[in-house]
């Protein structure tokens, strides 16, 4: 059961880069109107971006401690 929440919780991570990262780079290249977000909030987009990638490290960390 840890192994699955670790390879969810990457998932997850990986989905929520996807979506900020495409909502920051529309929103950097003038395109605000089919942008996820519309481009609400570059900082928004910027915390979530880093936060993705931290959950996907310690993820990743706690899922290679189950092997």
């Amino acid at each position: 059961m840890p192994k699955a929440l670790c390879l969810t919780s990457l998932v997850v991570a990986a989905l929520l880069f996807i979506l900020f990262a495409s909502d920051f780079g529309m929103s950097m290249a003038g395109m605000d109107d089919v942008a996820p977000f519309q481009g609400a909030s570059m900082m928004m987009d910027i915390a979530f971006l880093i936060l993705s990638v931290t959950l996907g490290i310690l993820s990743w960390i706690t899922f290679r401690e189950q092997v």
